[in-house]
């Protein structure tokens, strides 16, 4: 970890949705290494956000707003700013709003990424595109191990099924522009990377557990869990962007032989249901209770999902650091704090001591 500081220093880095949860901790973990930072995305979703608690904007290079869908600004900031490295993370990262929006789930999660990889064609600067999908991506067959970065991409509802549609178009210009075999003609190397149910300190977002039961114990109410037995692999923000980081600095220094598709999943005593980890929210917190919502009338979602990371582990030299229990601490205590200290540090001390 101690090499990415020394990499990342003065590098030109664009990342798309870094107003977002996970971009804000991205912007936050690159700008503490001294790298020249650009961000372009949408407004932040609440004035609570990481992104605008930390004032992390003010420390930017560059805050852009704007939508990953308009390809002529995309062609702007890209010439303009003249990345070195691309972090693309702006997506619609919710199930339960692709079924109300599924047409702009698609224009952003598919077409976005689309323009994202155009961009990078088309500007000499970049080297190396990072680009962040899911674990949804791939076709759930809810079994019992972990799915391979080489297994097949689908998806039931549309989020899942439109992150597995820019994964097979992540490949298509992998193979058709950006192919290894002639790298010393186009000079950049692509990869495609993939999480599991990521939480930490600063995310609101609707139909997530944490920002749930976060608002719920804010207000004295009881936390309504709507899918209590679903199984997932849980992870703290900075663990799959530890995985971002490394790999960013692998392809760099070895473009041909990282220019893959990769999994940064939790290990196996972090997978577990939905209401095992909102119990530990409370048991951290100190205060809140639980209430089974479940309703068999309800939307689709998946009931099991889970990574392998042998190939992280084995070819990157990447493996989690944190297991389920400290994950929710480092979680619960940005919330328990961030109402009464400076978020910027609080988020900064976090990747400190992550870092170690």
């Amino acid at each position: 970890m101690k090499n990415l500081k020394e990499f990342y220093k003065g590098k030109n880095i664009l990342i798309t949705g870094h107003t977002g949860f996970k971009g804000s901790w991205l912007s936050i973990w690159l700008e503490s290494m001294g790298a020249n930072v650009v961000g372009v995305a949408l407004d932040p979703y609440t004035d609570y956000d990481n992104f605008v608690l930390s004032g992390i904007s003010s420390k930017l290079k560059a805050d852009i707003r704007g939508d990953i869908r308009d390809r002529e600004l995309l062609k702007s900031i890209f010439k303009n700013y003249n990345p070195e490295i691309v972090f693309h993370l702006a997506a619609q990262p919710l199930v339960r709003l692709s079924y109300e929006n599924p047409i702009e789930t698609y224009e952003v999660n598919v077409m976005g990424t689309i323009n994202i990889l155009e961009a990078i064609k088309y500007t000499e600067s970049v080297k190396v595109g990072v680009m962040i999908t899911t674990d949804k991506c791939y076709e759930n067959k809810e079994q019992i191990w972990g799915y391979r970065e080489d297994e097949a991409m689908g998806g039931y509802d549309p989020y899942s099924s439109s992150k597995g549609a820019a994964e097979i178009a992540i490949a298509s210009w992998r193979r058709s522009f950006f192919n290894p075999k002639s790298f010393n003609v186009h000079g950049k190397t692509i990869a495609s990377v993939r999480a599991g149910n990521v939480i930490g300190g600063g995310d609101w977002s609707k139909d997530r557990i944490i920002p749930d039961c976060i608002r719920a114990i804010e207000l004295e109410k009881p936390i309504e869990v709507r899918s209590p037995r679903a199984i997932r692999p849980w992870q703290h923000v900075l663990e799959p962007l530890g995985g971002y980081l490394l790999l960013g600095m692998k392809m760099w220094e070895n473009p041909v032989q990282f220019c893959e598709g990769w999994n940064f999943g939790p290990s196996i005593d972090s997978i577990t249901n939905v209401w095992e980890v909102a119990n530990k929210v409370v048991e951290t917190y100190g205060k809140g209770h639980l209430i089974d919502v479940s309703n068999p009338r309800d939307l689709h979602e998946a009931k099991l999902l889970l990574l392998d990371i042998s190939k992280a582990k084995f070819l990157l030299g990447w493996e989690p650091k944190l297991n389920l229990d400290q994950s929710i601490s480092y979680t619960i205590e940005w919330y328990k704090k961030y109402k009464k200290t400076s978020v910027y540090e609080l988020c900064c001390e976090q990747i400190s001591k992550y870092m170690g």
